[in-house]
């Protein structure tokens, strides 16, 4: 049985005019104007050689595609129409599977298609500490001596690690065929998912203390932040789980038994991932209770403050609203500048309060928003 890669060859040695033909994307795919230039990148390897090389033009691909050798493509960026285009002829690409690539919006999920596996992930990039996370398409075609990815971007991703594993021939990746390359990039975009996890950890921590001690409209700010980023997360794994399941329970030929052991492995650590975004949901969800607890205890104490200065002057104002002030005899009533002298002191200790309370922290905004 022919593979793709020979099926194509022989179309292009009986049609020299493969590559004049006018080439169309199907009416539901859209490039979008702002996506970056797609460039190729070429691995190409056995256990002992390795070829890496930037591809200017898809046809160059062709004379790889008739090797015995693994050769993986690597497209980052989805900005250039041509390119996808000629991708799609070269690999015969279906349809479907092109508008699949080219929305990046897909649900991960696994489809076969004739002699090609279709894998679509998400992938997840930490920005640094306390700072979100990248989130990115990435698809795989697998065939029966090639693995064409497509990347949303060429500014992040998690595959370095398995470039230089290639590079420097460890272990035992260029000892292998492309399903295991497959499992490999799958296992390092899985695992880029625990630091930003970990990261999530030390945040929720640090709000915990910040919600008990200082609580502010910022921490309410920041508690709802986190639990909407958690909340993508769980969306993002959820049917990536799903998606890995389905790579070892189907019976596809493209995925070796052994390879399968590994998807295995790989299932698992989506599993704990799932429990870790859970419990910081959990607790992010807890966070809310504790900063409600801590804003009602500080309004307390800011009450009880309040009321003992008002139980001071509710005496004074009951004495002078029975009498009226309407003596014969009242200090200062002849003074020229009597009246403002009063005023003066109304402004002083009308200050002196305002001071205080600001002193406390009872004007800032955190309080008023406290007090909203």
């Amino acid at each position: 049985m022919f593979t793709i890669k020979r099926n194509v060859l022989k179309k292009i040695k009986k049609n020299k005019e493969f590559y004049n033909q006018p080439i169309t994307l199907p009416e539901n795919i859209v490039v979008d104007e702002n996506s970056q230039h797609s460039n190729i990148c070429l691995i190409d390897y056995q256990e002992n050689k390795f070829i890496r090389q930037n591809i200017d033009n898809p046809e160059n691909l062709l004379p790889y595609l008739d090797r015995e050798s693994v050769s993986w493509i690597n497209i980052q960026g989805l900005g250039s129409a041509d390119i996808l285009k000629q991708i799609g002829h070269i690999f015969d690409l279906h349809p479907l599977v092109l508008e699949d690539v080219v929305n990046v919006v897909e649900r991960p999920k696994i489809e076969e298609h004739e002699e090609q596996l279709v894998i679509i992930a998400r992938m997840i990039i930490p920005k640094g500490k306390g700072a979100g996370y990248y989130s990115e398409q990435v698809s795989f075609i697998l065939g029966q001596n090639y693995l064409l990815t497509v990347q949303e971007e060429p500014n992040h991703d998690c595959f370095e690690r398995v470039r230089l594993r290639i590079r420097n021939n460890r272990g035992i990746i260029r000892k292998r065929q492309c399903d295991y390359l497959a499992y490999a990039l799958l296992d390092a975009i899985i695992d880029a998912f625990f630091p930003l996890l970990e990261d999530y950890g030390e945040r929720i921590e640090a709000l915990e203390q910040e919600a008990i001690i200082n609580p502010s409209r910022q921490t309410l700010r920041t508690i709802y932040q986190i639990r909407r980023e958690l909340l993508q997360l769980r969306r993002t794994i959820w049917p990536q789980r799903d998606a890995i399941n389905s790579l070892i329970r189907d019976s596809s030929t493209l995925i070796s038994d052994e390879v399968r052991i590994y998807l295995r492995d790989c299932y698992d650590h989506t599993v704990q991932i799932m429990d870790l975004v859970e419990n910081y949901r959990e607790l992010a969800s807890s966070l809310m209770d504790v900063y409600l607890s801590a804003v009602s205890n500080k309004m307390n104490e800011i009450m009880k403050l309040l009321t003992v200065f008002s139980w001071i002057f509710l005496p004074l104002t009951f004495i002078a609203g029975i009498y009226g002030m309407n003596f014969q005899y009242i200090p200062g009533l002849n003074l020229r500048w009597g009246f403002w002298i009063c005023i003066l002191m109304m402004v002083l200790i009308a200050t002196s309060l305002l001071l205080f309370f600001w002193q406390r922290g009872w004007l800032n905004h955190s309080s008023w928003s406290n007090l909203d």
